[in-house]
């Protein structure tokens, strides 16, 4: 198996390590073939120590940010799926940027009940404003009905 073959293989695999290549020939193809497949750098032999101590450096930079992407996604996505299905419509619909009274309409609602409802999601996500609602929402990959 060849480095290509390695990298596609750890893609399929669903895992995100940060790659480098490393090649003893200049081949420009295998070079955009891996970049286009996730890789972080290829260096070219021969080169010196601060070279690949510096593509080292950046690829756990960028997985350590990668990471911590990840895991906010995962903790907004838990954040979100803690609200009842009613919530969660709810929710929704406040970060479509509908009011009380159209959301009310929507659902079949009162207003009354959708302040409540309203309130129990902005305390269950933490959140204080539409504003960080809507960061919330997006945050979870929810927000693709606006």
């Amino acid at each position: 198996m060849n480095g290509l073959e390695l990298q596609d293989a750890i893609r399929r695999a669903g895992l995100t390590t940060p790659i480098i290549f490393i090649s003893g020939a200049s081949d420009l193809p295998a070079a955009i073939q891996a970049m286009k497949g996730g890789a972080l750098d290829f260096l070219t032999k021969p080169f010196n120590e601060e070279q690949l101590l510096a593509a080292i450096r950046g690829a756990m930079e960028r997985d350590r940010a990668a990471r911590a992407e990840r895991e906010e996604r995962e903790a907004a996505r838990a954040r979100f799926d803690s609200l009842t299905a009613r919530e969660q419509e709810v929710c929704l619909l406040v970060a479509r940027g509908l009011l009380n009274k159209q959301i009310a309409c929507e659902l079949g609602n009162t207003e009354k009940t959708v302040k409540v409802h309203r309130a129990r999601v902005m305390e269950k996500l933490g959140v204080e404003s539409v504003a960080g609602l809507v960061r919330l929402v997006d945050r979870a990959g929810r927000g693709g009905n606006r």
